[in-house]
């Protein structure tokens, strides 16, 4: 069996891996926030909802910042951005970045930092049409957070940046190669961008998947 055929079952059947605790803080929860409109949610076709989610990476003793946001449909990742700091106009690019080459979600999900919840951002997904839901544990945006843990453990702890300009570039590298070059047995052994597209075809038999909902049964 393979890693994604494995990661879908077990996850299919409530287990979680335990990560290692991430010490620094990336979001900061306020009490204004959305529900959570995604678990148990039956998706067949790209751009329905979209994951988003804030990591850090350390370069000797600075932090430094990376939003992505993904379609988990496909597992494209259509925005990211990577900042010096935590502020809300990273994720505000990271959405402009997403909608300048993609079709806007029926839902966009998020945990329930404060930079989610900017309203500036809050606007851009309104004026597109987009309902806004809001995860209250980790397991809710696993597909965002699973993001997050590929691009840093497969792809910038190989790469080892030296600084931040160095990160931007990789991180650029890591997205494009994750979308163009790897191969998902899920998603019929495409890559991510392949699938995509064939998603956008009336011909393709689009496979269903359901939101891991933690609370059921």
């Amino acid at each position: 069996m393979g890693r994604d055929r494995f990661i879908e079952l077990m996850m299919s059947l409530g287990f979680r891996v335990q990560h290692k605790k991430n010490y620094k803080r990336t979001t900061y929860s306020i009490a204004n926030n959305y529900p959570n409109l995604i678990k148990g949610y039956r998706v067949n076709q790209s751009s329905t909802i979209w994951q988003s989610d804030i990591t850090y990476y350390s370069i000797g003793d600075k932090f430094y910042y990376a939003v992505f946001i993904i379609d988990v449909y496909s597992k494209v990742i259509v925005g990211h951005k990577v900042s010096d700091n935590m502020r809300a106009t990273a994720n505000i690019e990271a959405l402009q970045m997403a909608l300048s080459s993609y079709k806007a979600p029926k839902i966009h999900h998020s945990d329930r930092g404060s930079q989610y919840i900017y309203k500036e951002y809050i606007q851009i997904l309104k004026d597109q049409g987009t309902s806004i839901s809001m995860a209250l544990s980790a397991q809710d945006n696993a597909y965002a957070e699973r993001i997050n843990k590929t691009i840093k453990e497969e792809y910038l702890d190989y790469w080892k940046p030296k600084s931040l300009q160095e990160l931007i570039k990789r991180v650029d590298q890591a997205v494009e190669n994750y979308n163009q070059k790897r191969i998902h047995k899920h998603l019929n052994r495409m890559t991510p961008q392949k699938f995509y597209k064939l998603c956008q075809t009336e011909e393709f038999k689009r496979p269903i998947i359901e939101i891991y909902n933690h609370e059921s049964g």
